[in-house]
């Protein structure tokens, strides 16, 4: 069974920096996207970053561009989320999910979020100002 467990959330102040941690089980790294996607209270669940066993596929929404790096590490099945220059509109409800097909990464909005076949439980992360 597939499993995702999201970690590293807290609470931070403007400008400060978290990592975020999406660890699997149950699932192969060879073929896969995996993004992060974020939910904020009274928000529509967004997605945030994506990535692909192809090192070509990485996904970044324009809000979090130059700010938040994706990156996995396929020895321990954990993809990661670097977020620096945090602002408080960050804040929100963090979660992992995957994909056996690399391609997901290339779509955007619903599509991205739809195709995603596997879920973790979300962290939440608090910016404040």
């Amino acid at each position: 069974e597939v499993q995702l467990q999201a970690s590293g959330g807290g609470l931070v102040q403007a400008g400060g920096s978290l990592r975020l941690s999406c660890a699997a089980s149950g699932f192969a790294f060879d073929h896969y996207s995996i993004g992060w996607f974020r939910q904020a209270p009274g928000k529509e669940r967004e997605g945030v970053s994506c990535i692909s066993s192809s090192a070509s596929m990485t996904y970044y929404a324009e809000s979090v561009k130059g700010r938040f790096t994706i990156s996995s590490d396929r020895a321990k099945n954990t993809v990661y989320l670097q977020m620096n220059s945090l602002k408080p509109e960050d804040t929100g409800v963090y979660y992992c999910a995957a994909n056996h097909w690399e391609r997901l990464c290339l779509y955007r909005g619903a599509t991205l979020i739809d195709g995603m076949q596997y879920w973790g439980e979300g962290t939440q992360v608090t910016v404040s100002s």
